[in-house]
């Protein structure tokens, strides 16, 4: 509603890497909120959990008051501004330095946007490389401090080894969007970045040193950052018009993030099938 396409994926990445920050901080503030175990008479774990619920609650109640929906709406801007800001929008061109056609946008709501979206075979296409990115990314967005301290270092140490990997992929996903707009390319940067997360994920599946699996988890996950939003901006790009946009993302992310949640249940699962094999063991070493 507010950025041409070419402008598109530097804004998503933006807004995603803020989640790799979050990440970052979130670890160093487990990290030193945890030392204030017994303050109160409560456990560090609950001061993890009231400390930074109650800045998740502030930003919500000032968003309400800050941000804006749409350009129309937004009082910061002169009549002139908004003015600009829709026609711009509405009658975009191709990548910026490039020349195209300026084709006006219907962006008033009906329901056969919604169908087309639904029909769109680019929408259910897409979905299955959203599978491919997001999948790993929650494996190891869900797990990373578990995934270290499995390596042999202790919580806080796995809490601090986290900061590197949220910060490093945050730079990389805001630096392959900026080349991305400006190149007016998505699916090449997506190829590459899944082909260097395959690498990650064979480092770590063929060695057992700490040191070489954290490296591949490392490389994973900062192929994984940039590739997300750089999926996301790749639909968004395809599809004219605010309401089949809207819908066709809506579409996306809905049934892409299922995907996601069969990754909360890995480690019980793994756990179920290495009881399930020692309940066998067991039983045939008494026959």
């Amino acid at each position: 509603m507010w950025y041409c396409r070419h402008e598109a994926q530097l804004r998503q990445a933006l807004f995603f890497s803020a989640a790799s920050i979050a990440g970052a901080f979130s670890g160093l503030l487990a990290y030193g909120i945890a030392h204030m175990d017994g303050v109160g008479g409560l456990a560090g774990w609950r001061w993890i959990f009231i400390l930074e619920g109650i800045l998740t609650v502030l930003v919500a109640i000032s968003a309400y008051f800050i941000l804006f929906d749409f350009p129309e709406t937004a009082s910061f801007l002169t009549s002139e501004e908004r003015a600009f800001v829709v026609y711009r929008l509405k009658y975009q061109g191709q990548v910026e330095g490039h020349t195209g056609p300026q084709v006006a946008q219907d962006d008033q709501f009906k329901w056969k946007y919604v169908k087309s979206a639904f029909l769109d075979w680019q929408v259910w296409v897409n979905i299955w490389v959203y599978w491919g990115i997001v999948c790993p990314l929650y494996g190891i967005g869900l797990f990373l401090p578990t995934i270290i301290k499995a390596l042999g270092y202790t919580s806080s140490t796995a809490q601090l080894l986290t900061v590197p990997i949220y910060i490093t992929a945050a730079v990389l996903a805001n630096g392959v969007a900026y080349l991305s707009d400006r190149k007016g390319k998505r699916s090449p940067f997506i190829l590459a970045c899944l082909c260097i997360m395959a690498v990650g994920f064979i480092m770590c599946i063929s060695s057992h040193k700490p040191g070489v699996i954290y490296a591949g988890v490392f490389i994973a996950a900062c192929a994984l950052h940039p590739a997300f939003p750089g999926n996301i901006t790749w639909l968004s790009n395809n599809l004219a018009g605010s309401t089949k946009r809207a819908t066709g993302q809506a579409i996306q992310i809905a049934m892409g993030n299922l995907a996601g949640g069969k990754y909360t249940l890995v480690y019980l699962f793994k756990l179920l099938h290495l009881l399930s094999r020692n309940f066998w063991s067991d039983l045939l070493t008494c026959l």
